[in-house]
């Protein structure tokens, strides 16, 4: 980010920075915790899930009204007005993670009284594993400004969809040949979808820190095209 001739400027566009990556690694810790719960049955962590997602909620505020003061009083050009608009879409992308953390801690307390199939389970751990990883990811390349980073978490979207697919299938054919599991199975396929959500919110986030970089909005480029943005040769 390029220095500007007033400080206080710069001071506040590093406030914003600050407040959006606080925002990232609450985010990203509502989600692991929210895996740990389920994967545990384990209530007293789904319920500080539950709980913690008023800080999150505050953090938005927060990115909202210092986006709002740049916008008023520094009016923005270029490269910060890049920075000030994508970290407003940035942090509502996290607002909607920590609220699908949220969700699966709540299923998770559901779920814990209850028999889940195991294969499912299994299913979850993996789709939450690619999701965790692609979250941490894109937090670290909107930190660095890395956009083969942020495009390589774009293409991964792509594997999430396709084990979320895959277990839905195989959730489907579980009811179908018992439906006495049909009430557990239902609860699975909610976290999944939520799960799956998250890893559509990590792409969005990845986009951002494109547009940022390279003030391009790819968010409706082919994969073609996005993959010529962000590479560096000329």
């Amino acid at each position: 980010m390029p220095a500007h001739t007033l400080k206080r400027f710069d001071e506040e566009l590093e406030r914003l920075s600050a407040t959006i990556s606080e925002m990232g690694g609450l985010a990203e810790s509502q989600l692991a915790q929210a895996l740990v719960a389920l994967r545990d049955r384990d209530t007293e962590v789904a319920e500080r899930v539950i709980a913690e997602d008023a800080r999150v909620d505050a953090l938005d505020v927060a990115v909202q009204e210092q986006t709002v003061q740049l916008l008023a009083l520094r009016q923005p050009m270029a490269v910060d007005l890049r920075v000030i608009l994508s970290s407003i879409k940035i942090a509502a992308a996290l607002e909607r993670i920590a609220d699908y953390a949220k969700n699966t801690a709540k299923r998770s307390i559901v779920l814990s009284q209850g028999v889940a199939p195991p294969s499912a389970v299994t299913g979850i751990e993996r789709l939450g594993r690619l999701v965790r990883t692609a979250l941490k990811d894109v937090l670290d390349a909107f930190a660095h400004g890395d956009v083969a980073k942020a495009y390589d978490v774009w293409q991964r979207d792509e594997e999430i969809d396709q084990v979320y697919t895959g277990l839905f299938r195989h959730l489907l054919t579980y009811m179908m040949e018992d439906p006495r599991t049909i009430s557990p199975a239902l609860e699975i396929v909610f976290v999944a979808k939520s799960i799956e959500r998250v890893g559509d919110h990590a792409k969005n986030i990845a986009e951002a820190v494109v547009q940022v970089v390279r003030g391009v909005d790819v968010r409706h480029q082919s994969a073609e095209q996005i993959r010529a943005e962000v590479s560096d040769e000329p």
